[in-house]
């Protein structure tokens, strides 16, 4: 067990009640960590959060969004606000590589993304805020399924989840290995980008390798196509407007004798703007078809929009700011521009309410997404602490 706060720095100012929960958070998310479950499969997970909240007193509703999980707790101070807090569920199809001793015990299944530990930080807030209840208006805690690519924000926003639990303001959060521990940040504006997933796929007439002129051979226009789209970013996307297009996959073929049939390829395209991501899907496809004409043959393009650009209220990044500088103190606490091509689904969120998403460092220092990646356990309290404090001081009792 990482005992918490072992750092040179002043300790931050974790209220007491939520440090003494310590050793049962950390029970909770090396369980969850050691049970991952992919998108929409969360049924173990949901069920762990489901007794939980029932447990603290918290009324609960279930299904939401498929596997999501949603807490509501009114205050005993009168009050007509209401604040939102999220965590994501769902962990990664990738292997673990950690060694630890509350590693996954299913194969390809892994917590690499840190959902476990955003989980318990939103469990540990709720049940400080269950027992003392010193605010005005309403919680609604929001334990969201899928976050990984597979829109489990918009499954549960579709299932009514702000018609049936309507909130003022809303927040997330989510660790960083790339901050020094304990250091918040925040910065208003577009920080996330927003992404789309494509798949090309290109069909011709498959025939024996020794033989090429009676086939239409999907291989070359394939391989002239990956070359094609890099051209949109550095010939059609305004130099100021960043932005990425990336091949990720490359499929076709089966023997050293046979031209396929079909090949396909797969990417992602990411942007700040959902103007530069329209122009990039148009010339995408233009591309596509065109070399696909060039070549004989024919072609489908899909282009599924994934995320919404992750843009924080400028009012609320200020106020997750202020709450870290009393927590964390001062220096922990930015709020310097900065941007990210990765995305998060918690955009789509913050479309129906406003907010911010802030990042919370922790000691570990493999990155996210790969199989050795750990989160430091020392974070739970602190990000507990910060979402309890966000809750008190907008819901604060007149």
């Amino acid at each position: 067990m990482t005992e918490p706060f072992a750092s040179n720095e002043p300790a931050p100012r974790v209220i007491d009640l939520i440090q003494s929960y310590y050793p049962d958070l950390v029970e909770i998310r090396h369980d969850l960590h050691a049970h991952p479950e992919i998108g929409f499969e969360e049924m173990r997970t949901s069920a762990v959060v489901a007794e939980k909240l029932s447990l603290w007193g918290i009324e609960v509703h279930r299904n939401i969004g498929k596997t999501g999980v949603v807490g509501h707790l009114v205050g005993r101070h009168p009050g007509n606000r209401s604040i939102g807090l999220r965590a994501d569920m769902d962990a990664l199809p990738m292997p673990e590589e950690t060694g630890l001793p509350y590693a996954s015990i299913f194969p390809n299944r892994f917590h690499g993304c840190g959902h476990d530990a955003h989980t318990t930080i939103l469990l540990g807030a709720a049940r400080y805020l269950a027992e003392t209840r010193d605010f005005a208006g309403t919680v609604t805690f929001i334990f969201q399924p899928a976050e990984e690519g597979l829109g489990g924000a918009r499954a549960m926003i579709a299932d009514g989840l702000f018609e049936r639990f309507p909130v003022d303001e809303i927040y997330g959060l989510h660790n960083s290995s790339w901050s020094p521990p304990n250091h918040l940040h925040v910065s208003p504006g577009p920080i996330l980008a927003g992404a789309d997933f494509f798949d090309i796929t290109l069909k011709g007439k498959g025939a024996h390798g020794a033989h090429p002129d009676v086939a239409r051979d999907p291989i070359p226009a394939v391989t002239e196509l990956v070359q094609a789209l890099q051209t949109i970013v550095s010939r059609n996307v305004k130099p100021t407007d960043p932005a990425v297009l990336s091949v990720t996959k490359i499929q076709g073929g089966s023997a050293y004798n046979v031209i396929p049939e079909t090949a396909n390829i797969g990417g992602t395209i990411r942007a700040f703007s959902d103007d530069v991501r329209r122009l990039i899907r148009s010339r995408l496809t233009t591309i596509a078809r065109s070399v696909a004409a060039a070549y004989e043959i024919e072609v489908d393009v899909d282009i599924r929009d994934i995320f919404s650009v992750l843009t924080n209220h400028p009012e609320h990044v200020e106020i997750v700011a202020d709450i870290g500088r009393k927590v964390l103190g001062g220096s922990r606490v930015s709020t310097a521009p900065k941007q990210a091509m990765g995305s998060e689904d918690f955009a789509d969120m913050l479309l129906h309410a406003p907010g911010a998403f802030f990042t919370l460092g922790h000691a570990g220092t493999v990155p996210a997404h790969n199989p050795g990646f750990i989160v430091d356990d020392a974070i739970l309290p602190v990000g507990a602490t910060l979402f309890a404090r966000l809750v008190e001081s907008r819901l604060k009792a007149a």
